[in-house]
């Protein structure tokens, strides 16, 4: 296993899910692909007059994953995907686009009703073009 794909959000389960993967990957000496999709990438403008600056929803988050991610400090060799979308089909494609061998996400709502409406753990793991680890982060 050398290519791993990774959900990931500012959320504290995605994060654990996160850990979890680079320790997986630092052990296999694996590369990881951290992939976090946004559903409406709503644009937002900041300032007025010749002080306006457009930020949009992708890069909002990039930022805060990168950041979370130098926070980490990993010596793992990864890269951060943003993309707007629904997350389960997010993470599928780029599993295929870079031919990964494992996916790793948290359960979040993989129990009660979150599991009967769908979740990304549960989308993935009937749809993934590879072996799938979902975290117990709950």
């Amino acid at each position: 296993m050398k290519t791993f794909v990774v959900g990931i959000t500012t959320d504290e389960t995605a994060q654990q899910a996160a850990h979890e993967a680079l320790d997986l990957a630092r052990a296999l000496g694996a590369t990881v692909h951290f992939v976090t999709a946004v559903e409406d990438n709503e644009e937002t403008v900041i300032g007025s007059g010749r002080d306006r600056t457009t930020v949009d929803g992708l890069s909002v988050v990039r930022s805060h994953i990168e950041r979370l991610l130098d926070d980490i400090g990993t010596e793992v060799p990864y890269t951060v995907r943003t993309v707007e979308g629904d997350p389960a089909k997010a993470l599928i494609a780029e599993a295929a686009r870079v031919n990964a061998d494992l996916i790793v996400v948290g359960n979040v709502r993989m129990q009660g009703m979150g599991r009967v409406l769908g979740s990304v753990g549960n989308d993935i793991s009937h749809n993934a073009p590879c072996n799938v680890l979902i975290v117990k982060t709950t």
